[in-house]
């Protein structure tokens, strides 16, 4: 019997250069907002699974409880993490994301993407239901960005809309900051 394929959501904070990270990988305190932080753990709280790279993760003391897609170059084959058995070593290149998300034994369920740029990026081929993008007035100039191309072939929007993606909704998180979310999803 065929997995079903889970609803992916993207979660993304980022400066108003479109990075989410400064150049040598650190996310940056200006661009650390309690009321998207509150958003983005609410959400992945709701999903059945995350996927994240290596260097990216969404911490807090629930991380370790919850299924994991961990995407690294460094494996050849789908391999459970010797650290945690809710953890599935997947190497996109090796394996496509239906064997990944059936190794991880879940029926139905959204998966939450959470970064880093490779990772976010993946996901755009694969297809996203929904990336909720939280921005910021803060300045990461020179930083790592949301999606690869950004800064350099494109806005995050040109980006997005390159891959059927349009603005569904745009909502305020934290109006002292500036902050707000906007969900995008793919073209009708």
């Amino acid at each position: 019997m065929a997995v079903k394929r889970p609803r992916i959501e993207g979660y993304a904070v980022i400066s108003r250069e479109g990075t989410i990270a400064t150049a040598d990988g650190c996310f940056p305190d200006q661009i650390k907002i309690p009321a998207d932080h509150q958003f983005y753990q609410d959400s992945v709280d709701r999903a059945a699974a995350v996927a994240n790279g290596r260097h990216s993760a969404e911490g807090g003391e629930k991380e370790k409880l919850r299924h994991r897609l961990l995407l690294t170059r460094r494996v050849t084959r789908l391999v459970p993490d010797p650290d945690n058995a809710k953890v599935i070593l997947w190497n996109p290149a090796a394996t496509p994301f239906e064997e990944a998300w059936a190794r991880l034994g879940l029926e139905e369920g959204t998966l939450a993407v959470v970064g880093g740029t490779d990772v976010f990026g993946l996901f755009l081929t694969i297809g996203y239901d929904a990336f909720h993008l939280t921005r910021t007035d803060a300045s990461v100039p020179g930083g790592r960005p949301v999606f690869p191309g950004v800064g350099t072939v494109g806005t995050v929007e040109e980006v997005m809309a390159r891959r059927g993606m349009v603005l569904a909704d745009t909502r305020t998180l934290d109006p002292s900051v500036n902050c707000r979310v906007e969900s995008w999803v793919p073209k009708p």
